[in-house]
């Protein structure tokens, strides 16, 4: 057997990863199983740099705000603002903290300095202006997106507000990130009469954009008019969060992770547009299989982003996970040895690229133990998922060093 597996694996690479694939997918994903351990990121970063060179990748979309991200890449392709800042405002989640992200901003700037806008790499954030103790408030995006068809020349008798009637309605920003609402629905301003005035507003203003896409062609760029659908789809989706935050049903928080992964999904469809684009999250938020965690004691189950653009792109999109064998500094220690991570624990390379379809077959049809974690913030393979992944890169131990990119 140990022949077997050893014929899975592969050096790890862009060249072994895309060898595992029948095509270049508009969408290649690399899911972690865990957030915030530089060596990770340095992998990563390495792997988008291979794909850049290579195989003529253009985008990284990272689980990061999709509002904010666009700072990052007016920073990496035009160097608007200066690193510090645009590390500061432009990705959110607490990840510019993290010496690999900073690391990957930088040589995507230093890449694209002289380049043709055509030859560029492009950063995107897609997730959406959210954080697990709530959501943002949608003045930002409606306002934007308000704004552009004011400029862009829209006949104001064809808008469905004035800015000012948008703003009264919008109040204070600090009702819609109440801290509170997301525990207590009653704090939530998302069912209130202004807050179902402004889906309709909403929908109405992106209704307004599809329509009058002919003159928009003629007066606005083609990066206006995809930021003003992204400007829509984020408003949209906020005020639908916001909405299941003020629900008391007992589907609440199954919506919430629903709505957030459905806007996930909206973005990555998005940004294939441009094509290809070399994703990076959480693997729950981009492997195929029913993605579950649990909430205030409660199990949760729904389709992840991954599993939504799979089943609308099938072969154009592409997942790898990763799984890992030990992150001593939070206590998880050798895995079990009839774990998946066990089996590959005992293989000799630091970190590898495993051929998944091989590996099963390797097993013989025996499934291997799901590992459990002393540490909640690691989420160990789930061995049921093998065969729904295109690939994994393992990675032996994270040793919490971090990653440079070649500038």
């Amino acid at each position: 057997m140990a022949t077997d597996i050893k014929d899975a694996v592969h050096s790890f690479g862009a060249s072994a990863v895309m060898g595992l694939l029948p095509a270049r997918p508009r969408l290649l994903a690399l899911g972690e199983p865990t957030h915030g351990e530089d060596a990770l990121l340095g992998l990563r970063n390495e792997l988008f740099r291979q794909l850049v060179e290579q195989e003529g990748y253009r985008t990284i979309a990272i689980e990061s705000d999709c509002l904010r991200g666009l700072m990052v890449d007016d920073y990496v392709t035009a160097g608007t603002g200066t690193l510090d800042d645009v590390m500061e405002h432009g990705i959110s989640h607490g990840w510019a903290a993290f010496a690999a992200n900073r690391d990957l901003v930088r040589w995507m700037r230093a890449h694209n300095d002289g380049r043709p806008a055509s030859d560029q790499v492009r950063f995107a954030g897609f997730d959406g202006p959210l954080e697990i103790a709530g959501a943002a408030s949608p003045r930002q995006a409606l306002t934007a997106l308000h704004d552009y068809l004011v400029r862009a020349g829209v006949d104001t008798d064809l808008l469905p507000c004035t800015a000012q009637s948008l703003d009264r309605l919008l109040g204070a920003d600090d009702r819609w990130t109440e801290p509170a609402a997301m525990r207590d629905p009653s704090r939530s301003v998302g069912r209130s009469a202004d807050a179902a005035r402004l889906r309709l507003l909403a929908d109405d203003l992106v209704a307004l954009l599809d329509e009058q896409m002919p003159h928009l062609i003629t007066t606005t760029s083609g990066e206006d008019r995809e930021r003003a659908r992204l400007y829509g789809r984020t408003a949209a989706g906020l005020l639908r969060y916001h909405s299941w935050m003020a629900d008391t049903s007992p589907g609440r928080l199954a919506r919430l992770v629903g709505v957030r992964d459905r806007m996930m999904a909206d973005n990555l469809f998005a940004l294939a547009e441009r094509g290809p684009v070399f994703v990076h999250a959480h693997n729950a938020h981009l492997q195929r299989e029913k993605s579950s965690m649990r909430m205030d004691g409660k199990p949760l189950e729904w389709w992840s982003a991954g599993a939504l653009v799979s089943a609308e792109l099938g072969d154009a999109y592409a997942f790898v996970a990763t799984a890992l064998g030990t992150i001593r500094h939070q206590e998880v220690d050798v895995p079990p040895p009839d774990t998946v991570e066990g089996i590959l624990y005992t293989l000799a390379e630091d970190h590898f690229v495993v051929d998944t379809h091989r590996l099963v077959t390797a097993l013989g049809g025996v499934r291997p133990a799901h590992r459990t974690s002393p540490w909640f913030g690691y989420a160990p393979l789930d061995p049921a998922h093998l065969a729904g992944s295109d690939g994994m890169v393992f990675v032996k131990d994270v040793e919490g060093t971090a990653g440079n990119l070649a500038s």
